[in-house]
């Protein structure tokens, strides 16, 4: 090696040791502009890129580790790790199998593997391949995880249970165990205990998204007269829409409510009560006192099945509606009608897309039903189904206002479970909302109807992928 390279890849590991990842950054591609031809290194690179969600550099530096060296496990591996971040489940596993074939044991390899088997449906190779981990890693906290989302999944509550209980004899103490406990205490609606145990979250990496570092105190539900409180969101779209519901319960304890929300929400919010200002994701914020999640707020004000807040509704169609006479000429055309609002998909990127989307071509069933105008709220997918007289409104929603304002020219919504199902329920509006054998804890067990929402009922698959029968069910119960 030079004596350039050399004194380069000694500030690499230098950095390494006790730089930042930035700092690992650069000194990796000043080593590599002299040792051009350092395949592993490449691939370093390309992980560490890949961890700062610079996924162009990080493909970039992959391919160039993969030209040098086409059978270099790691950067097989990082590329596998890109298609996944893509949903590109196949492209993933047959890279996943390559690094397998070299490097039979590796567990990060078989866990991104036996997610891929997971996305694609087939739960049961994923469970083989989590039980080989297990075997030989048994205290391995992400194979835990996985294993508890296949038996979610399908459904095995009993699995699901044991396993938990498995884990817990190697870590007693563990904040994820309590998390995990909530979450299936929610799933059967035992509240407020399972929102007490949902706090553990706040202590779990990777548990709270986006995460939060802010250095002012936890607001536990005491009175906070001439103080600001700051609520931020947690997790996505749908469960914001959701919680917003109790900041009429937050104002009504004290002075100046200031909601931090994804943009794409921040118009639409201004409409619900108990806010005193919106500040959308990524602009400054104002000097507060205290903050809290929202989705901490079930566990400040002890919901219960009895007690969840459900003054519906509790959102509203903003003044302004950029799309309103687009999307009302649109309406105008099926008058005399009776106006559905269709989605059959949810966010590709979502770990569980795969189960609760439906293709499109399983909803035509749903042309029997005489004297209905259907028009589409799905976004983000090139089918559709072949119903009569479908319009898909898809082109004129170009913010959450324009698909307020659209869903109150519905007579009813049918949606899976995704981010339409909370808004056409926050706005009260009719809706079937379409859910797996496995719903979200949200949608609990065995019940048709929604505590969190009035105006919605639910439709369950009565084994998991099942989407014919709840086709046939609500063509059914329509037609009757």
């Amino acid at each position: 090696m030079k004596p350039a390279a050399a004194a380069l890849l000694a500030k690499v590991r230098d950095r390494l040791a006790h730089g930042g990842p930035e700092e690992v950054v650069e000194a990796f591609s000043r080593y590599l502009e002299v040792q051009p031809g350092d395949a592993l290194a490449w691939t370093d690179l390309a992980g560490l890129l890949l961890g700062l969600q610079r996924v162009d550099e990080a493909l970039a530096a992959c391919d160039r580790a993969l030209t040098l060296e086409p059978s270099q496990p790691s950067a097989l591996f990082h590329r596998a790790s890109m298609h996944q971040k893509q949903g590109r489940w196949v492209e993933s596993e047959t890279l996943l199998r390559q690094v397998l074939s070299f490097a039979p044991g590796r567990v990060d390899a078989l866990l991104a593997l036996a997610k891929a088997r997971l996305a694609q449906l087939d739960p049961i190779e994923a469970r083989t391949i989590l039980q080989q981990v297990i075997q030989h890693e048994p205290a391995n906290l992400s194979a835990h995880q996985f294993l508890g989302q296949v038996y979610y999944g399908q459904g095995q509550w009993t699995e699901f249970h044991a396993e938990l209980e498995r884990f817990r004899r190697f870590d007693p103490d563990s904040k994820y165990l309590v998390f995990e406990a909530g979450f299936e205490n929610l799933l059967r609606g035992v509240m407020p205990q399972g929102w007490s145990q949902w706090e553990a979250r706040l202590d779990v990496p990777g548990c709270v998204g986006p995460e939060r570092t802010f250095t002012e105190p936890r607001w536990q539900g005491e009175s906070f007269e001439g103080k600001t409180l700051l609520v931020h969101y947690e997790q996505g779209l749908g469960d914001t829409l959701m919680l917003i519901r109790y900041l009429p319960l937050v104002k009504a304890r004290g002075g100046r409510v200031v909601l931090l929300v994804q943009p794409q929400l921040a118009y639409l919010v201004t409409t619900c009560a108990g806010i005193d200002q919106v500040v959308p994701q990524g602009m400054p914020l104002p000097p507060f006192d205290l903050q809290v999640s929202l989705y901490s707020l079930p566990a400040v004000f002890q919901t219960s099945l009895d007690t969840i807040p459900a003054d519906i509704p509790y959102l509203g169609v903003p003044r302004q509606v950029s799309n309103a006479e687009s999307i009302a000429a649109a309406l105008a055309a099926s008058e005399g009608r009776v106006r559905i609002g269709l989605a059959w998909a949810g966010f590709s990127g979502h770990a569980r897309d795969a189960e609760r989307s439906i293709q499109a071509a399983r909803l035509e069933p749903l042309g029997a039903l005489p004297g209905v105008a259907w028009h589409g709220f799905q976004m983000g997918r090139a089918d559709a189904p072949s119903l009569p007289g479908y319009v898909s409104l898809a082109p004129l929603l170009t913010s959450f206002s324009d698909t307020a304002y659209a869903l109150t020219g519905m007579d009813l919504v049918i949606t899976v479970d995704t981010a339409l199902a909370h808004l056409a329920g926050a706005l009260g509006i009719p809706a079937l909302l379409l859910v797996t054998y496995a719903p979200d804890f949200r949608w609990m067990l065995d019940r048709d109807d929604s505590p969190w929402y009035p105006t919605l009922r639910i439709y369950r698959q009565p084994v998991p992928g099942d989407w014919d029968s709840v086709i046939r069910q609500v063509v059914t119960d329509l037609s009757a």
